[in-house]
């Protein structure tokens, strides 16, 4: 252990002091120093209680000033109105980390966030786990430093997986489950309010520790979004996958998650964004929270999405199927010479060996019969992972089913999981612990196997790109501040590379005539309005005009807006028509998280389809082609791009340079651009480029 870092201090300490402890194991202040001793601490243990001579055969001491020697982490069960005395008197006497378990700080109001900030001073150079926390649990070492309730359970599986929760209750609701379900543990943190060590802290730890393969995240807000990227980045370098769940969903879990934690969220949207570029599995539901890690933590990989499912019993392996089938897996029958293996291997009608899920009848478990066919599938190059169906012929002797399917797996590394179609936790659990995760519902194992695809398939690249010279903030227009008029606004785009239509600004219908001309063939006709942002709808907008009848066009729709919108339009634009093209939209949006720039479908029916993928800026500098490309192609409009049913490809080289320059303006103005879209985008067909044909923005 390095005795210089407290964070490994605070995870394996030699010595332990309990401020505040009772000689009450039923009380929660009697049971850290209870669960220290029972579950095998080798350290040293100094309870503090001014009112206690003993806790046990243990020596209680008076005060903190008293203890024999600095211990490397204090818990500290004293209320909220006196934990910041004792973590005074801890600092000064030179501790490592004391964990702070008491609530009543920022989760309830300004008198507790008063508390919290009391409580940081008086940490000094100390470090803090907590307040509001149940504590932490190390199993790979034997050391628990929790108040949880779960710790009454006498023995728990170690293993890989590495949790950090932001709710102590889910911590021990982890704990409790995973020991049931046979899935081994190495250590758990929980942060709660996060007065100092948080989340990103504990990501970068665990992706050094040997102890751990996967991080799993309990996430109700990201309160430092680049040191969270930094770590999982980091992470996902080390080989340590991390799968996070995160509340806030939906506008009441994000109240909720805000009176817990007193710490706003990002937009839900956004954590997607940032999940999908630092390569962190969102587990859509509370129990992907341990069936993914349990099937990542094999260390299997997962190369491709054709699953071969062994089954005994029909309805199960179509359950399966089903449910890997709608989330774009394939399960196809086997090829010529895996079926002549599994004939080899079973004679008879019983056999069907020409469709999948593959039912070999496994009637009575024959151990024999079952490895050659896991054998002979997992050879099969036309599968690259195996589901095995667990059904009620099999509970007779499960010992003898997982000893069989554990005899395969060295010579593979393909996953292999079980779906255990009959209610036998047990035997899931007995599956598990032989290195065969096993889920009690169809959709864990689609969740498990995506999951392993999603890890083989990211690639962590670097979070800082250069930062484009294009344009500088310096050049622009002093009077460019507030909304912008789409004159204006265009003209940004314009500096910072992105391509608009060709365009004048008129006032009467003399110079909306001379302006058609001067662009030839047909144009349109807007008004020009900071005020006015959505111009269709107050009937500023007309498309197809020539020169011999834009100018009457203009007089009437100076008499539109003014009887919808009660202004009268002073200034129009003329612009060229764009056609032929393919419309988006091209977007940004702030908060917490970051920078969000946003491609979509775009026109007037973008609000919808809601056809929209996101990427959060890296710490410097816009996207990279890469990051454009792939937006593009996350869309379901992408076919369009890409020649649908005959259409002419579409010049995606362009737009991938559009949304980069795009994004290197949001980059290079900062918190100075409030808001900026571009809708629509037309995008032109190949060689022939992109035009921002309308926009918005809003400068600071």
């Amino acid at each position: 252990m390095d005795t210089t870092n407290p964070i490994a201090r605070l995870i394996k300490p030699r010595s332990v002091a309990v401020i505040g402890a009772s000689a009450d194991p039923g009380k929660t202040a009697g049971r850290p120093v209870a669960y220290l001793r029972k579950h095998g601490f080798a350290g040293a243990i100094y309870p503090v209680n001014p009112k206690a001579d003993a806790i046990g055969d243990l020596k209680c001491y008076p005060d903190i000033a008293s203890l024999p020697e600095t211990p490397d982490v204090a818990i500290v069960l004293l209320g909220a109105e006196r934990a910041h005395v004792a973590v005074r008197e801890l600092s000064a006497r030179g501790c490592a980390a004391a964990i702070v378990l008491a609530s009543g700080y920022t989760e309830t109001g300004e008198d507790g966030a008063r508390r919290q900030k009391q409580l940081m001073e008086a940490a000094g150079r100390m470090r803090i786990l907590g307040p509001n926390t149940i504590g932490l649990v190390n199993l790979t070492d034997a050391i628990v430093l929790s108040a949880t309730g779960a710790l009454e359970m006498d023995e728990f599986p170690v293993g890989g997986i590495g949790v950090v929760s932001q709710s102590g209750g889910i911590l021990g609701s982890l704990l409790s489950r995973a020991a049931a379900r046979g899935i081994g543990l190495s250590t758990l943190i929980s942060t709660s309010n996060e007065v100092d060590l948080e989340l990103a802290d504990f990501i970068d730890h665990l992706a050094d520790d040997p102890g751990t393969r996967v991080i799993a995240l309990y996430i109700e807000t990201v309160r430092h979004p680049a040191r969270f990227r930094a770590a999982c980045l980091k992470a996902a370098r080390a080989g340590k996958p991390v799968v996070a769940f995160k509340i806030g969903r939906s506008e009441a879990g994000a109240k909720a998650a805000v009176s817990h934690t007193g710490a706003m969220a990002g937009a839900d949207r956004m954590y997607d964004a940032l999940f999908e570029q630092v390569g962190v599995i969102r587990a859509r539901s509370f129990s992907d929270l341990l069936d993914v890690p349990a099937a990542l933590a094999t260390g299997r990989r997962l190369h491709g999405r054709r699953v071969a499912i062994l089954t005994s019993t029909g309805g199960a392996g179509t359950l399966v199927s089903d449910d890997l089938g709608v989330a774009g897996f394939d399960t196809p029958a086997p090829d010529a010479a895996t079926a002549d293996a599994l004939r080899a291997l079973q004679t008879g009608s019983e056999a069907v060996l020409d469709r999948n899920p593959i039912d070999v009848t496994l009637a009575g478990l024959r151990p024999d019969l079952l490895r050659g066919a896991i054998r002979a599938l997992l050879a099969s190059p036309g599968y690259d992972a195996l589901v095995i169906i667990v059904g009620s012929s099999s509970l007779a002797q499960p010992e003898l089913m997982a000893g069989a399917i554990q005899d395969c797996l060295p010579e593979t590394d393909k996953p292999v999981i079980a779906y255990v179609s009959p209610h036998a936790p047990e035997v899931g659990a007995l599956l598990t612990r032989h290195g065969v995760p096993a889920f009690a519902a169809a959709e864990s194992c689609t969740a498990a196997l995506d999951g392993m695809l999603r890890v083989s398939r990211f690639v962590a690249t670097s979070d800082t790109l250069p930062a484009s010279d294009t344009a500088t903030t310096a050049a622009l227009p002093a009077s460019w501040q507030g909304s912008l008029d789409e004159a204006q606004a265009k003209q940004l785009f314009s500096r910072f590379g992105v391509p608009c239509a060709a365009e004048r600004i008129v006032a009467t219908p003399a110079e909306a005539e001379a302006a058609a001309r001067e662009l030839g063939g047909r144009v349109v006709l807007k008004i020009l309005s900071s005020q006015i942002t959505h111009k269709s709808d107050v009937g500023g907008v007309a498309v197809g005009l020539t020169p011999q009848t834009v100018g009457e066009r203009l007089q009437q729709m100076t008499g539109d807006v003014l009887a919808r919108a009660g202004v009268r339009p002073e200034r129009f634009l003329v612009q060229e028509m764009v056609g032929g093209g393919t419309e988006l939209i091209l977007g940004m949006h702030r908060d917490g998280l970051g920078t969000a720039v946003m491609l979509g479908m775009g026109g007037v029916t973008a609000e919808l389809f809601k056809d929209t993928t996101m990427r959060l800026l890296p710490t410097t500098g816009g996207l990279s082609r890469a990051d454009a490309l792939a937006m593009a192609r996350e869309l379901r409009t992408w076919p369009l791009l890409d020649g649908f049913r005959g259409r002419p490809k579409a010049d995606v080289e362009a737009l991938v340079d559009a949304i980069v320059a795009f994004s290197n303006m949001a980059a290079q103005l900062g918190e100075r651009l409030v808001e900026a879209e571009i809708n629509p985008v037309f995008v032109l067909p190949q060689g022939q480029g992109v035009r921002a044909a309308d926009g918005v923005a809003v400068l600071a």
